[in-house]
């Protein structure tokens, strides 16, 4: 039988943001993160970490992701890749929750730490 996690209650349980990664899977290969930013919330850090690599995409709702270039509005069904020590950040500049995903995975030959 396929064991189900409730990512919404972690998310919640875990101020906004819950990573279904090792503990939960015995593998150190992929991960997923599940997230949402409440309106008007600003500023949640997307950083995958050095040997990482994630995309990353708006399920629902409104968001703005801001890097080194500016920022670039995200609409449902948008994604973008990050890899490594790239730092952005996601805010919700609208009246509903916005929800995303990150699917996430080692660099090749990267080793996990």
């Amino acid at each position: 039988m396929l064991k189900i996690f409730n990512l919404w209650q972690r998310a919640r349980d875990e101020g906004g943001e819950t990573v279904l990664g090792s503990l939960d899977l015995k593998t150190h290969d992929c991960y997923l993160i599940f997230g949402y930013l409440e309106p008007g919330q600003t500023g949640r850090i997307l950083n995958p970490g050095q040997g990482h690599e994630e995309i990353i995409c708006l399920v629902s709702g409104q968001a703005v992701v801001t890097g080194p270039n500016g920022a670039q509005e995200l609409q449902p069904g948008n994604a973008f890749y990050l890899k490594g020590d790239a730092t952005y950040t996601l805010s919700n500049p609208g009246q509903e929750q916005a929800l995303y995903l990150a699917a996430g995975g080692h660099t090749t030959g990267a080793e996990h730490h």
